[in-house]
């Protein structure tokens, strides 16, 4: 069996997510719409491995998947095929063979995302369903100064929104935030992330960066002594990266 590494770049606006499991299960997801052209292809049913499962509506520059198939079509006709038959708003920008031991879950080292806020005063027709607008500019500084309190290595049970069956140790090893006359940019690097975490990150950096709640309060958050903020509209979250050694 051939392992295939793909490179994925999704609009995830009309989506329920990379996958949806569970009693709310659908075949409306990312993971679907690909198997379902895999199988067309090649004839086999096989499992699609992703590098990290997107929530509800967030897109993705970069997202990594692998499956295994015995089909003998070079990498660029699987490129070519699943291009022509899925739909528009999913794109396979690279593939190639790999070694049997790779999976695109297990060997990731970090994962990249990516957050777009307009902060201009007149929010951008183009721009509606791929950035969130937002009225007020944050203030970079306060944002800034609540950073060095979520990088490192912490439990980040409380920056998520599932119960988790793992463990929800995870660490930041960078967040940088990054503003123009016009757009605000927030960029987080992990190991990993739990459930709708990196929107409740920035949601709750937005809230400080409004002078809504102090950058104390993400000690709080961690001992559960307060909340985080409300998780940011997932059109203007893009999973950008996911590195591998």
């Amino acid at each position: 069996m051939r392992n295939i590494r793909l490179t994925i770049e999704y609009d995830g606006s009309r989506y329920q997510g990379w996958s949806r499991l569970g009693k709310n299960e659908s075949t409306n997801t990312i993971s679907n719409k690909i198997l379902d052209v895999i199988q067309k292809m090649t004839g086999e049913q096989t499992e699609l491995f992703c590098g990290m499962r997107t929530e509800v509506g967030v897109h993705a520059y970069g997202q990594v998947a692998n499956f295994k198939t015995s089909s003998d079509m070079d990498t660029v006709e699987i490129q070519r095929y699943l291009n022509r038959y899925l739909p528009m708003d999913i794109a396979i920008t690279e593939a190639s063979e790999v070694s049997d031991r790779f999976h695109a879950q297990l060997n990731a080292k970090s994962k990249v995302y990516v957050y777009r806020m307009t902060v201009n005063s007149v929010p951008s027709v183009f721009d509606r369903k791929y950035s969130y607008h937002c009225f007020r500019r944050p203030d970079k500084a306060l944002m800034e100064q609540a950073v060095p309190l979520l990088t490192g290595k912490h439990d980040f049970n409380n920056f998520s929104t599932a119960k988790q069956s793992k463990s929800t140790v995870k660490e930041i090893f960078e967040i940088e935030i990054y503003e123009d006359l016009e757009e605000m940019q927030i960029t987080i690097v992990a190991n990993d992330f739990l459930h709708n975490m990196q929107r409740l990150i920035v949601g709750t950096l937005i809230d400080i960066g409004l002078g809504v709640r102090p950058k104390e309060d993400i000690d709080a958050i961690f001992a559960g002594e307060a909340e985080a903020s409300a998780p940011c509209d997932p059109k203007g979250m893009y999973l950008q990266e996911i590195l591998y050694e």
